[in-house]
């Protein structure tokens, strides 16, 4: 049969085949059916089991185009139905559909002969591509079994499939020359048949390579000894003299000795090797992929907390052996949730990568920048000087970051707080380091933010301390019963009476008695348990006023402190109404205290928020006025109903070079704005009388009376004091 005759017999091959059967394995009925929905079609015959056992039963029958595993089976896993199929030589396509996040157990899938390996938490058309795909391999190599059976009878065919192979197939002499080469070589390294015959092999293999692989090119062996599955980078032609490296391709080779016809009781005479090679290139590609991500942060391509522990340990065991000091630096991207909340986690993902692109910028080139997760980020410094050396880093990153960030089309200047851990003083393992660094970090935290720290022994104990305390709260809030309000009276000169209540919340702890907020406010700002905590003052203060007006206090309104980090958040309205709702208070009993230095944070923003309010009705008080830098214009827009003159004004009042023109500017600023004011902390009748003759009118402090819990409260506003 000559080639035309063979061309002739594969048009006579079918092209179509009888109907496409897919089996479903899994082990939860409602996951089959809803597989069995996602995947149905024209002509597709869809099974399922709900076993291992059964689908091995099933597989056996060997016509199963399609089977869509699940790794974990009640009795037999996906892994071992797999070497099963590999064992008895079942060609059905297998598509790994698992839950499994492990990126080992996709690899070990792979490696197995899996078509492709889908996670359950992906979108479905993954699935339904993955089963298209394999449907369309499989029947071109049903096409290509019945050409193999058609063919194989015919040395003429036979070099038709070698020819048509989509593998490299080759013969070198004994001397390692190629005396033959099918017509693969060209789409495969863009050489030419010709360019390659009668060259010796190692003009295409990798100069890296050449010592390993002259053994499987050399190859005398057959049969079972001889070369299977070498795996061997080969060199594609040059498309450009100037074009630098030229283009790698990955293969697995298998070669094996050819010999001569043995003649009687000669033996045979060796005259080369054959071999074929299959290109593994994307293969490989998506193994690196896999890798890759599995040591490595996808969104900004640094090295993740896994690969950063790695080469801190090797870092670590170098410079115990060379007597060197290693440093480890933690970092955390100040008000970085700001960004997040306000323009949306995109924002906040390209800050992070800048972040990482200006940061990895102020380091060495031996050092390594890693992210832990969130936005804290660590830093390697391996054979460095000492603390000096470790400083002068962290100085450069902050100056670096002077510079403002580009976020959402705005100016951004993202701060960071840095802490510093050093080998050997400040820990000899890993985790030590990291978390000495990380202690340190906060610290710096606690100081102001941006800026650095170096850990010190006494920082420990702090944290400790402060874990500890953190716990505790936690658990207040979890219980409930360990906050209580004191209420500090607010009075009106001119009505001579109470007119008002500043709610001040204390906690009364197990064993270190009453804590002030000064000593756990911050801490519950930093963890986000402000959040609750101000939902019970709210609830409490609501109560308890309520509880007063029923008494007939009618006129009082309660002042309610809110942290910054509330204003942050979409539902501040509904969680300051609801509690007044609740209770029955009219909005005007309520008046809502926010800091002067919120003026200037995100203002837009929260002069929406606290617009709102004021068309409820809500009162809005400025608490601490004057003790910071704020735009009278923001005032104005706020919107505000009354100032609160800081108490440090009101203390200098009688000293020599004392406060009285600031607190008259205050009052003049206030009267311009046609806004109320109170002063805090009068403390003595000489502070009373300068207040009154600069012409305020509402005061609260010790000389009126010291914050009380609610039951002395009730007491002193029914003894009807008047001032």
């Amino acid at each position: 049969m000559n080639v035309a005759a063979s061309i002739n017999a594969l048009m006579r091959i079918p092209k179509t085949f009888a109907g496409q059967r897919i089996l479903i394995v899994d082990d939860e009925p409602r996951f089959r059916n809803a597989y069995r929905e996602l995947l149905a079609g024209a002509g597709r015959t869809i099974e399922e089991c709900g076993t291992g056992a059964e689908a091995i039963q099933r597989l056996a029958g060997a016509d199963i185009d399609v089977v869509v595993l699940d790794l974990k089976l009640p009795d037999i896993g996906g892994s071992q139905i797999m070497e099963w199929m590999a064992r008895n030589f079942i060609s059905t396509a297998v598509i790994v559909f698992s839950a499994d996040r492990a990126i080992d157990s996709a690899i070990h899938a792979l490696r197995q002969g899996a078509f492709e390996f889908v996670r359950k938490h992906s979108a479905p058309s993954e699935l339904i591509e993955s089963v298209d795909r394999a449907l369309r391999r499989r029947r071109m190599e049903q096409e290509h079994a019945a050409m193999a059976g058609q063919l194989e009878q015919s040395e003429s065919l036979h070099r038709f499939l070698v020819e048509q192979s989509p593998d490299l197939i080759y013969s070198l002499d004994e001397t390692g020359h190629f005396i033959f080469l099918n017509q693969r070589v060209e789409t495969l390294l863009g050489y030419r048949r010709e360019e390659l015959l009668g060259r010796h092999y190692s003009v295409i293999v990798h100069e890296g390579d050449i010592e390993q692989a002259r053994y499987a090119f050399n190859e005398r062996r057959i049969s079972e000894r001889a070369t299977k599955n070498f795996e061997v980078r080969l060199k594609a032609k040059p498309t450009d003299a100037h074009s630098g490296e030229p283009r790698l391709v990955v293969v697995i080779l298998s070669s094996q000795g050819v010999y001569a016809p043995e003649k009687s009781a000669s033996p045979a005479f060796y005259m080369g090797t054959s071999g074929v090679a299959r290109d593994i290139t994307e293969r490989k590609r998506i193994e690196e992929t896999i890798a890759f991500q599995a040591f490595h942060d996808l969104l900004t391509g640094l090295p993740n907390r896994t690969l950063f522990t790695d080469r801190l340990e090797l870092a670590l065991t170098q410079a115990k052996r060379r007597h060197q000091r290693v440093g480890v630096m933690f970092l955390d991207i100040d008000r970085f949730k700001l960004i997040n909340d306000t323009y949306g986690h995109p924002a906040g993902d390209k800050l992070l990568k800048d972040f990482a692109l200006r940061t990895r910028n102020c380091l060495r080139s031996g050092d390594t920048l890693a992210r832990q997760g969130g936005d804290e980020f660590t830093v390697l410094l391996p054979d460095i000087g000492g603390h000096d050396d470790a400083s002068l880093i962290a100085r450069k990153m902050l100056n670096a970051l002077k510079q403002p960030f580009t976020v959402a089309d705005q100016d951004f200047t993202a701060t960071v707080s840095i802490g510093i851990a050093m080998f050997p003083e400040d820990g000899v393992t890993p985790e030590e380091l990291i978390r000495n660094a990380d202690i340190a970090m906060y610290q710096t935290k606690a100081q102001g933010k941006n800026g650095y720290l170096e850990f010190n022994p006494a920082m420990n104990t702090t944290h400790v301390e402060r874990l500890s305390l953190e716990n505790d709260l936690r658990l207040a809030i979890k219980q409930g019963d360990q906050f209580e309000l004191h209420y500090q009276p607010q009075i009106s000169l001119s009505r001579r009476r109470v007119v008002g209540l500043e709610a001040l919340i204390r906690w009364n702890h197990p064993t270190q008695g009453l804590i002030s907020p000064d000593s756990f406010i911050p801490l519950a700002e930093e963890t986000g348990m402000i959040v609750a905590i101000s939902d019970w003052v709210l609830q409490t203060g609501c109560a308890q006023l309520a509880k007063l007006q029923r008494q007939g206090f009618t006129d009082l309104k309660l002042g309610i402190n809110l942290s910054p980090r509330e204003f942050e958040r979409s539902d501040l309205f509904k969680r300051i109404t609801g509690p007044m709702g609740e209770h029955g208070l009219p909005p005007e009993s309520l008046e809502i205290e926010i800091t002067e230095s919120l003026l200037m944070k995100d203002a837009e923003t929260v002069i929406a928020k606290v617009r709102q309010l004021r068309r409820a009705g809500i009162r809005i008080s400025i608490d601490d006025f004057g003790t910071r830098y704020s735009s009278l214009n923001y005032l104005r827009r706020f919107s505000v109903n009354s100032i609160k003159v800081d108490q440090s004004f009101v203390r200098d009042l009688s000293s020599a070079h004392g406060s009285g023109a600031i607190v008259h500017a205050i009052m003049g600023l206030a009267q311009s704005f046609d806004l109320g004011v109170l002063a805090e902390g009068v403390e003595t009748p000489a502070q009373l009388k300068a207040l009154a003759d600069l012409g305020c009118d509402q005061m609260q402090g010790y000389h009126f009376s010291h914050p009380l819990p609610v039951g002395r409260l009730e007491e002193f506003l029914t003894a009807s004091p008047v001032f």
